[in-house]
Formats: C-alpha cells, sequence, structure tokens
C-alpha cells in the first residue's frame, strides 16, 4: 500500500494535465477508463522514487564488471559501517540488458518505519534526495526539535509547502514522513548565524526508501544519472573527432556522457546561461578525465553569428558549424520523481515553450546538413513534447524524424497531430510503480524501463 498520497497539484495544473492525458485522440486509442487509470498512476508515481537506482559507469576509463565489482566492494563497506539491522544483505547490482554502461541498484520500499517523537524538517528539495538514499545535509534542514543534540535518534519529515520559517522549533504544516536517522550536529550548529553549516546534519539509519548513498562513492567511476537521460547521450550517438553541441548542458551529466562516448576525441561544446553553473560542467568533466569538453557561459538562443569573420572557438558560432547537437531543453520538469507537491501555477508551466521554439530556430541553423539533432525534457505535458516535434516538422521542412537506438521507452503521445509512424519514432517515459518486490531477477531490468523519472526524446535528421 502507498504510503504518499498523489502529488499535490494546484487545482488549475491538475485539470491542465487531465486534459492532456484524456485528449479525444487518447480516448479514441484506449479509451476513457484506460486513459483515466493512467493518469492516476501517474500522479501517484510522481510522489515516490523510482524503483532503481541508476549509475552511469565511466566505461572510457574501466570494464563495466570492474565498475561493477568495485561499487559492490564500496557499497557493502558503507553498509556495514553504518547502523545495520537483520534486513540487510549485500547490495545488488544489475547490469542493464540493453545500455551497455548502466548499472541498476534495486530500491526497496516503502517500508514499514514506525515514526518518533523527536522530529526534523527538510525542504522538499532535501526530501526528494533523502527519498533517492541521501543522508540529510545540514544546508537542507529548515526545523529542529528546541533541544536537538548530536546522537539524538530524530524522525525526519518534508515540508511540502516551502512554509517552515528556518529555524522553527514545532512545524505542524503540511509535510511527509521520509524515515528515521541520527542528528550528527547539534541544532546551535545547524542553525548558526555566521558561516552556514555544512556536511550531514542527519544520517539515515531507517529510511521509508533503501538505497544506498553515494556521497563519496567512486566519483570517477559512477554517476548517478535518471536512466532516460543515459539513454538520451546513446540516441545521439557521436562518434570520435566530431564537433557537438550540448545547448543547455548544466550540471553537465549529459555533456560528460556524450564526450565518454564519442571515448574523449573530438570537441563538446556546453552553453548554459547560468554562470556558476559552468564551473559545474567543468568540475564533472575533470573528475571523469574527459579532456574535450569546453564550457561556455552563454545563452543558446544567441548562439548563432552571422558575422563570416567571427571566432568559432567561443560562441556565437557560424551555421552549421556541428555535426550533432543536443537540446535537452529547459521544461516545466512535471516528470521528475520524487515529487511531492508542486506548486508552481499553470502561467508558469506553460511559459516554456517559446523559449523551447527559440533554441530551436538556433540548433537548426547550428546543425550541419546530414547532421543530427536530438531533443529531450523531463517533462509530461504535450505542449512540451509531440507538439513541438509537430511544430519543428512543420516548421523546417529539412528536418525529419529518425528511428532511436536503443528505444526503451514507449512511443509518443496522440494529440498532437502527428501519425502513428511518426509517434512511433518517439520515445516517451511515463513513469509506472510496481509494488511487487519479489519478481525475479532476470526481469528486473527490463522493469527498469517502466519505473523511471518522466521524460521524451525525439530524433531529427537535417537533410
Amino acid at each position: 500500500m502507498s504510503i504518499f498520497p498523489r502529488i499535490s497539484l494546484k487545482p488549475e495544473v491538475s485539470d491542465y494535465l487531465k486534459n492532456v492525458f484524456l485528449n479525444k485522440e487518447v480516448l479514441a486509442a484506449v479509451g476513457r477508463q484506460e486513459a483515466e487509470c493512467r493518469f492516476q498512476r501517474l500522479l501517484l508515481c510522481l510522489s515516490h522514487p523510482p524503483a532503481f537506482t541508476c549509475v552511469r559507469a565511466s566505461t572510457h576509463l574501466a570494464p563495466l564488471e570492474e565498475i561493477r565489482h568495485k561499487l559492490g566492494e564500496e557499497l557493502n563497506k558503507q553498509q556495514m559501517c553504518g547502523s545495520p539491522t537483520a534486513e540487510e544483505v549485500p547490495v545488488q547490482i544489475l547490469s542493464h540488458p540493453c545500455i551497455p554502461d548502466v548499472l541498476l541498484l534495486p530500491v526497496t520500499g516503502p517500508r514499514p518505519v514506525t515514526q518518533l517523537s523527536s522530529e526534523v524538517v527538510v525542504g522538499a528539495q532535501c526530501g526528494s534526495a533523502v527519498l533517492r538514499g541521501a543522508h540529510v545535509f545540514a544546508p537542507g534542514i529548515v526545523g529542529s526539535p528546541k533541544f536537538m543534540k548530536s546522537g539524538d535518534a530524530v524522525s525526519v519529515f518534508s515540508d511540502l509547502e516551502g512554509k517552515c520559517t528556518r529555524g522553527a522549533k514545532d512545524f505542524q504544516g503540511k509535510r511527509v514522513f521520509l524515515g528515521n536517522g541520527v542528528a550528527e550536529m547539534d541544532r546551535s550548529s545547524i542553525f548558526c548565524t555566521g558561516e552556514p553549516a555544512k556536511g550531514i546534519g542527519v544520517r539515515m539509519v531507517e529510511p521509508l526508501y533503501q538505497s544506498p548513498s553515494f556521497d563519496g562513492v567512486l566519483p570517477s567511476l559512477a554517476f548517478l544519472q535518471n536512466l532516460p537521460s543515459v539513454v538520451v547521450g546513446h540516441v545521439l550517438g557521436p562518434r570520435p573527432g566530431e564537433r557537438i553541441l550540448d545547448m543547455c548542458a548544466a550540471p553537465g551529466g549529459k555533456t560528460c556522457h556524450i564526450a565518454a562516448l564519442m571515448g574523449d576525441q573530438g570537441e563538446v561544446v556546453a552553453l548554459d546561461r547560468i554562470r556558476n553553473k559552468i564551473d559545474r560542467i567543468r568540475q564533472n568533466a575533470q573528475m571523469l578525465h574527459l579532456h574535450c569538453i569546453k564550457a561556455h557561459f552563454f545563452n543558446s538562443t544567441q548562439a548563432v553569428s552571422s558575422d563570416p569573420a567571427q571566432d568559432t572557438e567561443g560562441p556565437p558560432f557560424l551555421p552549421e558549424s556541428f555535426d550533432r547537437i543536443l537540446l535537452d531543453a529547459p521544461c516545466s520538469g512535471l516528470g521528475q520523481r520524487p515529487n511531492m507537491a508542486i506548486t508552481w501555477s499553470l502561467k508558469e508551466i506553460c511559459s516554456y515553450q517559446p523559449l523551447q521554439r527559440k533554441l530551436f530556430h538556433a540548433a537548426v541553423r547550428l546543425l550541419k546538413r546530414g547532421g543530427v539533432l536530438v531533443y529531450s525534457t523531463c517533462t509530461v505535458t504535450l505542449a512540451e513534447n509531440e507538439e513541438q516535434v509537430a511544430w519543428a516538422l512543420q516548421t523546417f521542412p529539412c528536418l525529419t524524424l529518425q528511428p532511436q537506438e536503443p528505444h526503451i521507452g514507449a512511443e509518443g503521445m496522440p494529440g498532437a497531430g502527428l501519425s502513428p509512424e511518426q509517434l512511433r519514432l518517439l520515445q516517451r517515459f511515463s513513469p509506472e510503480l510496481s509494488w511487487d518486490q519479489t519478481e525475479p531477477p532476470a526481469l528486473l531490468p527490463s522493469r527498469a524501463n517502466r519505473d523511471t523519472i518522466g521524460f521524451f526524446i525525439a530524433k531529427f535528421l537535417k537533410h
């Protein structure tokens, strides 16, 4: 039985999403009852973490089996050093049957955990990380008991609506239980007036969802990344010696994957319009020993130069400068999991489509003829996914949809006027929860293809 309710949405947003998943083409394809069930399952899924932790292995640095062995050693060592319980068994690490650089770790939960009287409250973002295996880091704590000391056993709750005042001693607002832990800091250290506290504030010992913590574990060999985000790099299909553009690159997970897939041979240009995120991209590239990445602080909507004398080393770039382009577009993020409450307005959710189209215009101009453009989002709306594909095909006659490899997600959703053949070329990951903890290990990797974040991928060829 589910511990969490369905994701909390503003009524206008809930109605908007319902209209998306129950549009007339969907109803004609699957019927009202099935469409209603899919929509309700989606709302439930979004409030829970995926059933697997996905790790992208740095196979450009070591063979997959070697990384799996080392990862198992590290995680089992971590488990032995924690607070063992009767339930704990060696960490299970599975390889993916279709993706050669992915390792999967099944997540156990929701588990029966008894709440304690001493309560710590964390922000929603921190709460989501805890549900995916993280400990509670001090900056994420917004409330704690008045006399909390290091070593105290505490229950951890997530503030769903962001209404807990920092430093609160007794918060009664809307929240959800995440599990139990042991305080690593006194309250006075967490809420000190000087330099903000850093490090682990609460070490989780009885999380609602059992998943390993990857803090400091094989940072150059095991990179945490959602499964569809890894699929994107393979769909793009980078080759050694090519020049590739990642238009909205931060924090650099996909950028680094592209560089790894091309053997660090060629050039990967990474752009992002948030300056401090550029450092994160460079740090990730350095950590993964990748040298072909060039990261620039730049707005990709302005990345096309009309000056033939433009220095092509940095942005803006001349038209037709790149062999392949990844447009992992800014989006409403409604596919991210776990997400127990979304406080955004409908206006905010609908504000991304114009920006995505500006980026599309720049991408098509920057792509060489014969080049590949991959468009992706981590949202579930029709307007940011299939509607954008229909618009792009109509706006740019030089673009055609291409088959994707691997194709482990579902086909596109009806409702944007695309043909059945076009929908089959798209890849939509619509989260599906499964509470069956007894599924045979051989079937677990295929289940991982379904129990993911919400995601969308389209692949184009420019003629």
